[in-house]
């Protein structure tokens, strides 16, 4: 019943933009309404850009995702990962970045590999670099920072330094029981048990993470639209291109926006001429690893006490490495 009023509401929503962006000049006086007609457009056509850009690496990466999800076992990630702790974050990384598995379902499929004996540091990395340290990701990103290398490499290479850290930090905490007792699934079944033809199972995939994944694209791009459209120009670039605050400002809107990572980067391009390029990345690096529906994702799954550690590592880990970058980039407020 939820999962259809999800849907019905998604519908919707995306009804409702498409009637505006058709239908919405009309609505406005321009000529005794000037300012908020000009936003408008300006909303129009920043909101237009973004979606039809994403869509075809949304696309590929639901595919993509949907093949993981059917055709491959928890049981071979487990078995191909070196058991020793220092020896196995590294090659936990590089299975991350092969395996384009969305944000909503890395959170149960890594519950899975849990319950399956495979060790919380090595589950916690595949968690933070399977969304973000994919091609797909990189394909998207590339495409909407042409000529910046600094985004585009500099996202993974970030990424995978901060799950490197991350890593290493539940190393060294060494722990052995995250997961609830009585933890269900509560979100929609990636792995459907009622299929057998194989076909089927993808295509309910790629319908239920397409329309999941849709939402937050639309919610997005419209927010950010719109935060550009009618936020003071010069409050904006002035928070922009401050070295302190402008990553925070990109995390926050990251952690609420919950943006699927082949989308996320045409959001942050429309940020780009108020934004420095180390905001940027931290809205890049930061949203995959955790946001607002991984959290409570995570709270179904995993004990309380662990989440909120995990989240504050998260962020103070990408916090310290965009500092860093930023030093190294030579960039000042």
């Amino acid at each position: 019943m939820k999962k259809t009023l999800s849907t019905i509401g998604t519908v919707l929503l995306f009804c409702f933009i498409l009637f505006l962006f058709l239908f919405g000049d009309r609505l406005v006086d321009v000529g005794s309404t000037e300012g908020i007609g000009q936003s408008y457009l300006n909303v129009n056509t920043i909101f237009v850009g973004i979606v039809l850009e994403a869509l075809p690496f949304i696309l590929i990466g639901v595919f993509a995702s949907s093949l993981i999800q059917v055709f491959v076992k928890e049981e071979w990630l487990v078995r191909v990962i070196p058991k020793k702790p220092i020896l196995s974050i590294i090659p936990a990384i590089i299975v991350g970045a092969l395996l384009p598995i969305c944000e909503c379902a890395i959170v149960p499929v890594v519950r899975r590999l849990l319950s399956k004996g495979m060790p919380v540091y090595v589950a916690m990395v595949l968690f933070v670099s399977a969304p973000v340290l994919n091609p797909i990701v990189f394909a998207s990103t590339f495409y909407s920072f042409q000529g910046v290398p600094e985004v585009y490499w500099g996202r993974m290479i970030l990424a995978a330094i901060v799950a490197l850290v991350i890593g290493y930090y539940f190393v060294m905490k060494n722990f052995t029981s995250v997961l609830k007792t009585d933890a269900v699934l509560v979100s929609h079944n990636h792995q459907a048990k009622g299929f057998k033809n194989k076909t089927n199972e993808i295509l309910q995939h790629m319908s239920d993470e397409f329309f999941d994944v849709g939402k937050f694209l639309l919610l997005g791009a419209f927010i950010a639209a719109s935060f550009q459209a009618f936020f003071p120009r010069d409050l904006l670039e002035s928070v922009g291109q401050s070295t302190i605050a402008s990553p925070i400002v990109m995390m926050i809107l990251a952690y609420i926006l919950s943006l699927c990572s082949e989308a996320d980067a045409f959001v942050a391009a429309s940020f780009a001429n108020s934004f420095s390029i180390p905001a940027i990345l931290a809205f890049l690096v930061y949203g995959p690893m955790i946001d607002l529906k991984n959290t409570l994702l995570m709270l179904a799954y995993f004990k309380k006490g662990f989440v909120l550690r995990f989240i504050s590592v998260v962020t103070v880990s990408v916090f310290v490495i965009i500092m860093l970058f930023t030093i190294w980039l030579g960039v000042t407020s």
